[in-house]
């Protein structure tokens, strides 16, 4: 059985990972949270614990050592886009000098494979949290080498994570308060917990048969965020674009589109240009997949 650490571990997607794949991965978790922490220990006795924070590489390349895991995965992250315009201080320290302490210690400890979660806002950014994540994306790349492969899970909106739109927008109409909306023109890229973890274990599989160096994506619809929040309330008060928001979200934009490689059900960015058949002939966006019907809406809220 393979060991897989995940940084970041006892968030919403490290422990739909923990859960989804158990029985085929030896897991630990590193995380700073203690409570959360605690609360995966109780759900999965089975996981190793560590307390740790990304800001120290020294601490990072302790567990590695004596873990040594076979894979790992790099989830922790500043994600909240208003959070980090506010912060871009402590954003670049958590997703940037974090991701770095990531790499050097997998580097240090020789880690087989070491994999990052990203997200569409590094796509062509424009706030502090994307340029912070595309900065990531560069550094993972240009560290992948033959025996450390090194990769990335460029994500979109998952669904019913901490602190995402669904969970708020269920709690404001238990409340009774109106659901705060920034534009009714927004559209958002979405999948599930399902998809996401997916996507993370293709990839882990994906990098161990044919090496490192690579984004992986996978399809999806888009949801224009007005017709969610009416599934959920007629109760919608428009507030108005928060700094560092954009109407409309790219998974892949135009400029990556020749370096992109459609293989199974996966979206691949490669360094390499593809002068085959299987790639993207336009960009990836909310804006340009097909859109969510009300039941995609309905399965996307109680999924």
């Amino acid at each position: 059985m393979k060991k897989i650490l995940i940084v970041g571990g006892s968030g919403t997607i490290g422990s739909a990972f923990i859960k989804e794949f158990s029985d085929i991965y030896k897991f630990t978790s590193v995380a700073r949270n203690e409570l959360l922490q605690a609360d995966l220990k109780q759900k999965y006795p089975n996981v190793d614990i560590f307390m740790s924070d990304i800001e120290s590489e020294d601490s990072l390349i302790t567990i590695f050592s004596k873990v040594k895991p076979d894979i790992v995965i790099h989830m922790a992250a500043m994600k909240h886009v208003n959070l980090a315009e506010e912060n871009p201080i402590n954003a670049c320290r958590v997703n940037v000098l974090g991701s770095l302490n990531v790499i050097s210690a997998s580097i240090k400890t020789n880690v087989p494979m070491t994999i990052a979660i990203s997200t569409d806002k590094a796509c062509f950014p424009e706030n502090v949290y994307g340029y912070s994540k595309s900065l990531m994306e560069h550094c993972f790349l240009n560290a992948n080498t033959k025996n450390n492969k090194f990769a990335i899970c460029r994500f979109a909106n998952v669904t019913n994570t901490n602190g995402s739109v669904i969970p708020f927008w269920l709690s404001q109409k238990e409340k009774n308060e109106s659901l705060k909306l920034t534009d009714k023109n927004m559209n958002r890229l979405m999948f599930s917990q399902k998809s996401a973890v997916n996507l993370i274990n293709d990839s882990v599989n994906y990098c161990e048969n044919n090496g490192g160096g690579f984004i992986a994506s996978s399809f999806m619809k888009s949801v224009n965020m007005y017709d969610l929040a009416k599934v959920i309330s007629d109760d919608v008060e428009i507030v108005g674009l928060r700094p560092g928001e954009r109407l409309d979200e790219k998974l892949i934009s135009e400029k990556e589109l020749p370096f992109t490689y459609i293989e199974n059900n996966l979206i691949l960015l490669k360094k390499e240009l593809n002068l085959g058949e299987n790639k993207l002939n336009e960009e990836y966006s909310s804006r340009t997949v097909d859109k969510m019907n009300e039941q995609d809406i309905l399965e996307l809220i109680n999924g």
